[in-house]
């Protein structure tokens, strides 16, 4: 037996060297400043403070590991109910003050005596072989799915540009707008954005990789990480955590097809396309574990827990649930079901109300309600109620055969697929006498299949319900392989590779194209008949006894749903790119220049509302312009807007008039036919301060230039600045500036970080150290962008920007125009050549040499 001091100190020597060289190399593209401000940013202001909370409130396991995952998300819940509150009074960095409040709770909250259950190496070890094949997946496949650099990232999909969008809405405004269609509230869950913009604010890491690369990167080890700590709750057993772990990352899933391997329709895992595009889902799975684990210890009565001690726990399964019921919408109902039936079952036991379910039942439907009444002010989702749709679409996406057979053979497929985890609950030993968590798992997963089959929504989002269900499957798995004992994993072991060579053989051997009913049910005939084979064979061999037979049978069976992350290792998946540049070229350069060049509460009007400029059917799916320069559009997109779903029907979700047709007319005559009229309305009336143009929609007319300032051109996109019109007076009245501060929040901190380019090994920088791109989004260096300088600050011979006086003339007394100075030089350089937006140091002017944003900063 190994001694405890012991045990902890190889726990410790295993898992310390390993997610943090996980970290780096996953997250090698990128300057290791950045990987390493956001690894800090997790655990000072996350994990450090959230294992405090939950170890407090909960009383913890017993396992410091495993309080210390469930910490982890514990805290990310705390955060995102934390950053608004902030936001809205101004104060983004808000959540710098859950170390101190975590300090608080402990010193309030009286400590809980509970005995130190050390963490065996070989369980830690074998977590953090899951951990490095993640890590593994992710350089090889996750970080290639969606570019952030180069000129793969002008052909992202459009879920990526729209994530950024609102991320980039929630960093500057609460509550929030549609930032891709100003002036409607945001009907819709963000507390995923909430993490991303508080990240944002302090470390100063750039949005589009803490939403692309970062935070999913991180919500996968917390995940795997969370299961393994979860199963660990449910088993008592330290043995439970690498099996949850290993089936996290492979298995829980079942594509029985080989072209399912990389659909995003059929492949349910984390590691999917789906996760990565769809932050909202893999920060919910994250939230609802230690909601599972607060609920299994509130649900399993000990003689041992007082009245403040569930107390604590009722108050950190709120906050949860809190969490959850803001950040996806099939979340909280899979979990409310599984709670509904679990408190029935202990009323039905105990002959009387349970109230600690009534309780966690009164805050579900408290706060579900508070959701759909507030975050959603009413909205009724779009989703539908038409039984087998769902199949049907499936079929329509994989052949062009259309009967009733086919569809009944593709439809007991996936249903089974899907439900496959659920045959672990029969190897469950319960550990208490009515434990209701079996239950519990069992109604969510099964409900979330109904779900999953009953409803359909033209956008596939009724398949989220499996896919939040996935993790209710795979501790069920993991609970019922948890309880075997030490020589039923010989007999397990080599079952479970029974299983995954018979799917792997049926779905390879299977053609590539189906073309009757038979043969969509031929990989899974297969894969059956292998696997009886080889239960037969190994019971046989093993002389194995009634009892073996079982666990043989059903970790087969569990081996079937091994889902295709490592085959994904092998085979490379490539990006899903559109054929077409759904950005502009130059579009991301120009959207970072308006970042560094105005306020939060600058308003941008663009001719760009198609996500393919030119295209004969336009799918009003543009978003990124928002996403990258972190500012409010007057109108870009308006493609799966909540207004939009609430009006149109069918495939006019997507394509269907804008609700504001004269807001339309003026932001488009802006480009087309644009008057004095036409500018001072949409800059005094809707508050639009710049303009971008992209000449693949039409070239700019000559009176725009007359008009409107051009600020900057690059590629195919140019920027103006509008201004008030010029007075009869000789002194103008009104200063042309900017009403807001540039690129800068009352805090100091700037949104971005100028002197840090963001650049993959490919060699395609964004920015260079200046702040100027100097590539083209196709990698030839034949353009370089032309900024003017802004008619609000002319420039010293030495460089520094000096504001005109209360809106004097920007004409110089001895007649030299404001754009060069006495002695020759124009106003945007300085004697020694430097840009206005650069110090002759090579920082740039919004920012000084260590890193600190100045106190003034050059539009």
């Amino acid at each position: 037996m190994t001694r405890p001091g012991r045990a902890m100190g190889l726990a410790s020597m295993v898992s310390l060297p390993v997610l943090p060289l996980a970290w780096f190399i996953a997250l090698q593209d990128h300057a290791p400043w950045m990987s390493g401000a956001y690894l800090g940013y997790l655990l000072v202001v996350i994990a450090v403070p959230g294992t405090l909370f939950w170890r407090r409130l909960t009383g913890g396991t017993g396992w410091f590991t495993v309080d210390a995952a469930l910490g982890t998300s514990f805290g990310l819940a705390v955060e995102a109910l934390i950053y608004p509150i902030g936001r809205y009074f101004d104060i983004p960095l808000a959540a710098l003050v859950m170390p101190a409040l975590a300090v608080g709770v402990y010193r309030a909250v009286p400590r809980s005596k509970l005995p130190v259950k050390p963490t065996p190496w070989w369980a830690m070890a074998g977590v953090m072989v899951a951990v490095g094949v993640v890590a593994a997946w992710f350089v090889r496949v996750g970080s290639q799915l969606i570019p952030v650099d180069g000129p793969a990232a002008l052909r992202s999909d459009s879920d990526a540009a729209r994530n950024l969008s609102l991320a980039a809405e929630l960093t500057h405004h609460f509550p929030p707008e549609i930032p891709y269609a100003s002036g409607r509230p945001l009907t819709s869950h963000f507390a995923v954005y909430d993490h991303l913009a508080s990240a944002h604010w302090i470390t100063s890491v750039e949005l589009d990789v803490l939403t692309q690369r970062m935070a999913p990167f991180a919500f996968l080890l917390l995940t795997v990480l969370g299961a393994a700590a979860v199963g660990v709750v449910l088993t008592g057993r330290a043995v439970a955590a690498p099996i949850a772990a290993g089936l996290t990352v492979a298995a829980g899933d079942l594509s029985g097809w080989p072209w399912a391997v990389d659909a995003r329709l059929f492949n349910d895992s984390p590691f999917s396309m789906v996760q990565l595009t769809n932050p909202s889902q893999a920060f919910s799975t994250v939230l609802v574990l230690p909601l599972i684990a607060v609920t299994a210890l509130l649900l399993r009565r000990k003689p041992t827990q007082t009245r403040a001690q569930v107390i604590g726990m009722l108050v950190a399964a709120a906050v949860l649930i809190a969490a959850v019921s803001a950040t996806k919408a099939s979340a909280l109902p899979v979990y409310a079901v599984g709670l509904v039936a679990a408190w029935g079952y202990l009323t039905v036991q105990a002959r009387r109300l349970n109230l600690r379910g009534l309780v966690l039942g009164v805050g579900v439907a408290a706060c579900y309600g508070f959701t759909f009444l507030v975050v959603l002010r009413g909205k009724e989702s779009n989703v539908e109620f038409h039984p087998a749709r769902t199949f049907r679409h499936m079929m329509d996406v994989m052949t062009a055969l259309h009967t009733t057979a086919a569809l009944v053979v593709i439809a007991v497929v996936v249903v089974i697929g899907w439900l496959l985890p659920a045959v672990g609950a029969l190897l469950i030993r319960r550990r208490l006498p009515r434990d209701p968590m079996v239950l519990l798992l069992l109604v969510s997963l099964v409900s979330s299949v109904i779900a999953a089959g009953l409803l359909y929504d033209s956008g596939q989002t009724q398949v989220f319900f499996v896919r939040t269900g996935f993790i209710y499957g795979v501790l069920l798995a993991t609970w019922g392989l948890g309880s075997l004992d030490r020589k039923q994993y010989y007999v397990a072991a080599p079952a479970l590779l029974i299983g995954a060579a018979a799917i792997y053989w049926g779905r390879y051997r299977s053609e590539d194209s189906c073309t009757s009913a038979n043969c969509f049910a031929q990989p899974m005939v297969v894969a059956l008949v292998i696997a009886v084979i080889g239960v037969g064979a190994l019971g046989l061999l093993l002389r194995l006894k009634r009892q073996l037979w079982a666990v043989l049978a059903v970790s087969v069976v569990l081996g079937l749903t091994v889902s295709p992350t490592l085959g994904s290792l092998k085979e490379f998946a490539a990006p899903a790119l559109t054929a077409y540049e759904s950005i502009a070229p130059g579009g991301i350069e120009a959207a970072r220049f308006i970042r560094r060049n105005s306020g939060p509460d600058d308003l941008i009007a663009t001719n760009i509302h198609c996500r393919q400029a030119g295209a004969d059917r336009c799918l009003t799916g543009s978003y990124w312009l928002a996403g990258y320069a972190e500012r409010r559009v007057l109108v870009e997109g308006w493609a799966f807007t909540q207004r939009v779903d609430d009006s149109y029907a069918g495939d006019e979700k997507t394509q269907g008039a804008f609700w504001n047709p004269e807001r339309l007319r003026l932001n488009d005559e802006a480009f087309t036919a644009p008057t004095r009229e036409v500018l001072e309305t949409l800059r005094t009336q809707y508050g639009v301060q710049w303009l971008l143009a992209d000449e693949r929609v039409g070239t700019p007319p000559e009176a725009l230039e007359r008009l409107a300032e051009l600020r900057f051109h690059y590629g195919t996109v140019r920027v103006y600045q509008l201004y008030p019109p010029p007075t009869a007076g000789p002194f103008p009245s009104q200063s042309p500036c900017p009403t807001t501060t540039p690129s800068q929040t009352p805090s100091g901190f700037p949104s971005q970080t100028p002197n840090f380019p963001t650049q993959t090994p490919s060699g395609f920088p964004t920015q260079t150290p200046s702040g100027f791109p100097t590539q083209t989004p196709s990698g030839s260096p034949t353009q370089t962008p032309t900024q003017t300088p802004s008619p609000c600050v002319s420039q010293t011979p030495s460089g520094s920007p000096s504001q005109t006086p209360s809106g004097f003339p920007s004409q110089t007394p001895s007649g030299f125009p404001s754009s060069q100075t006495p002695s020759g030089f124009p106003s945007s350089q300085t004697p020694s050549g430097f840009p206005s937006s650069q110090t002759p140091s090579g920082f740039p002017s919004s920012q000084t040499p260590g890193g600190f944003p100045s106190s003034s900063s050059t539009p």
